[in-house]
């Protein structure tokens, strides 16, 4: 396996970001990859374990017979893979077959025999992005001769770009898999249900999409003191200011740094911060000038569950529930009825509703409540 220089690793990794904003350049940052790590061919794949859907499945020196094929034995890799991931939690650790696999298990995998060895595979490597009950996403390599140095190598540039590509990856599927093209940025932003801010080299806020204007006004984890982006969170804070700075030094530095930041306190459901750097590639670089980084922001669990969970402690309509599930999605009551097809007035109407069955008055200590309801500890009507 050749050198990787640094030039080369800071282009790789700046392929790998831009495919956070565009999911076509999978095909480029695979092709690049494969030469790097001197394989043969590789899959990426992220799942929604949930909903039973494939969100991302791209792959470089597969022929469509031979991916097909490989469909037949997935219960056996699942399986392989399912149980070495309970006695290896830690996703740092990549499974490489020819070292945890006995040799005569090998001889006897059908997947080896009848997928594998026709195609002259003889050693597979998985590197783990995501392993959680709602989402699986992993990199699949395959080489097709025995090179125990090859390997050795692999696995040291495997843990380079780990963070990179799960960085990548997260982002995507917080995004749900969007792509954002440079000439309407600004709109695909606004219509985002997350929140997104875009930050220069200090942490200046640049541009804040439509929900995070609506975070930054409403008593969220996050805000703009003196027109920076804080966490109100110390150690978030601290997180993040560690991330937005490497960022706009050298984004091939950054590792896990700003990957899923809990801008919460323990007793309130998770809000997470995702850190994307703007500064290199083409692709990024060019939507917004001067942008170090791009801070996207995703709560769990979502509007719906929340606005749900409120619902059934203040017994509200399926009116008023799906007014709250907008207004805590982030978005202002006014775009809250152009999305339902009600008057505003309506829309008013339901949300004062809402302010008397739950004694509230204020829209910022609404979606408090709501997050608050949607935690494990019951919230009780007053």
């Amino acid at each position: 396996m050749t050198e990787l220089s640094n030039p080369a690793l800071s282009e790789l990794i700046g392929t790998i970001y831009d495919c956070t904003l565009d999911a076509s350049k999978w095909d480029q940052a695979l092709e690049f990859i494969v030469g790097v790590f001197a394989c043969e061919k590789a899959i990426l794949s992220l799942n929604d374990l949930i909903e039973d859907r494939i969100l991302i499945k791209k792959s470089v020196g597969w022929e469509p017979f031979w991916l097909y094929e490989r469909e037949k034995h997935l219960p056996e890799i699942h399986g392989k893979l399912s149980a070495w991931l309970l006695r290896h939690p830690d996703l740092n650790n990549p499974f490489v077959a020819s070292r945890e696999i006995p040799p005569t298990d090998l001889e006897a995998s059908a997947y080896l025999q009848k997928c594998l060895r026709p195609q002259g595979i003889v050693d597979v490597a998985h590197f783990f992005m995501i392993s959680t009950r709602t989402h699986f996403s992993e990199l699949v390599l395959f080489w097709a001769e025995q090179h125990g140095s090859v390997i050795e190598r692999a696995i040291e540039l495997g843990a380079l770009l780990l963070p990179h590509l799960r960085r990548a990856v997260t982002i995507s599927n917080v995004l749900g898999i969007r792509t954002i093209e440079r000439t309407w940025m600004a709109s695909t932003l606004d219509a985002l249900r997350q929140g997104v801010v875009l930050v220069d080299g200090h942490g200046a806020i640049l541009h804040a999409n439509r929900s995070a204007e609506h975070m930054l006004q409403n008593g969220s984890p996050i805000e703009g003191v003196g027109g920076v982006l804080r966490a109100k969170r110390r150690t978030a804070n601290t997180e993040l200011s560690k991330a937005l700075t490497l960022a706009a030094r050298d984004e091939s530095t950054i590792g896990d740094a700003g990957t899923a930041i809990c801008l919460t306190e323990q007793n309130l459901p998770q809000i997470f911060a995702h850190v994307l750097p703007m500064g290199g590639g083409q692709l990024r670089s060019e939507m917004q000038p001067g942008a170090a980084a791009a801070v996207f922001i995703d709560a769990s669990p979502d509007g719906q569950s929340s606005a749900d969970a409120l619902a059934s402690a203040f017994r509200l309509t399926e009116a008023e529930t799906r007014v709250l599930a907008s207004l805590v999605a982030g978005r202002s009551l006014s775009e809250t009825a152009t999305e339902l097809g009600i008057a505003h007035t309506t829309a008013r109407t339901h949300l004062t509703h809402i302010f008397e069955k739950t004694g509230v008055s204020r829209q910022a200590d609404l979606i408090r409540l709501a997050m608050q309801a949607a935690h494990s500890r019951p919230v009780s009507s007053r």
